[in-house]
């Protein structure tokens, strides 16, 4: 569980960079250089998902998860943003479901 779990987090950090830099190009003005990374970057998140266990909408849901916790972290260091106690008790939250999905099977 915890190689799935660096695979998420992987996944989303590749994901969540692919999409940040077209937004640093649209939204903020940077240079449209940007836009080669970003591609290798979401290239790289297609790939990440091919090595996930399986395609099942049970993965899916966990990799949901791990993007919500990864996209906070995000907020917190990248954007600078703090934190509230509704995002900590959203992560608890959606990281307990994450664990009652991927825990095992009925």
């Amino acid at each position: 569980m915890l190689r799935t779990t660096l695979l998420f987090v992987l996944t989303a950090v590749a994901e969540i960079v692919g999409c940040y830099l077209p937004y640093l190009v649209l939204r903020a003005g940077r240079t449209p250089f940007l836009l080669v990374p970003a591609a290798l970057s979401l290239a790289l998140f297609a790939w990440l998902l091919t090595l996930h266990p399986t395609a099942a909408g049970r993965v899916y849901a966990a990799y949901g998860a791990v993007y919500v916790s990864v996209a906070l972290v995000w907020l917190r260091v990248v954007d600078g943003m703090p934190l509230t106690l509704r995002d900590l008790v959203g992560v608890v939250v959606v990281l307990a479901g994450m664990g009652v999905l991927m825990g095992g099977r009925a």
